[in-house]
């Protein structure tokens, strides 16, 4: 059987919900299952998100773009929103427990040159790094009590 997912919503699922997908997964390994969605998904991930994620040795090449209904029967523990968008259009998960809203901007609206545009996608992963690293150190401790 597997554990309760952590479920992170956006409203593409290209980007910022990969990007924390792959961040928590790697932090918080298999004691938990971390999963994205979107309110209308965009049907890929953007290539320069998984350059980026590549970039700190994350590989989420293999991920899709799914849409959040793929869950609603799903144990869905924990849901967080990354976008002001999916904010307003989560549903109510069977079983869920928690939900958090952290938004961050979208790094696939980003103009310029690749470079330019990998800057943005860039600075976007850390933030989320650092806010989802936390909430991770956050579970895991709990969990070790």
């Amino acid at each position: 059987m597997k554990p309760p997912a952590i479920l992170i919503l956006c409203t593409g699922n290209s980007c910022r919900s990969h990007l924390a997908e792959g961040i928590l997964q790697a932090v918080l390994g298999e004691k938990f299952r971390v999963e994205s969605a979107g309110s209308k998904p965009a049907g890929y991930v953007h290539p320069l998100a998984i350059k980026a994620m590549a970039e700190i040795g994350i590989d989420i090449s293999h991920h899709r773009s799914k849409h959040l209904d793929e869950f609603l029967n799903d144990q869905v523990a924990t849901v967080i929103t990354v976008c002001g968008n999916a904010d307003q259009a989560c549903p109510i998960f069977p079983g869920q427990l928690n939900r958090h809203h952290w938004g961050f901007d979208d790094p696939a609206h980003a103009v310029g040159t690749e470079e330019e545009q990998m800057a943005v996608f860039r600075r976007v992963r850390d933030e989320i790094r650092r806010v989802f690293q936390a909430y991770a150190a956050g579970l895991l401790d709990a969990r070790a009590k």
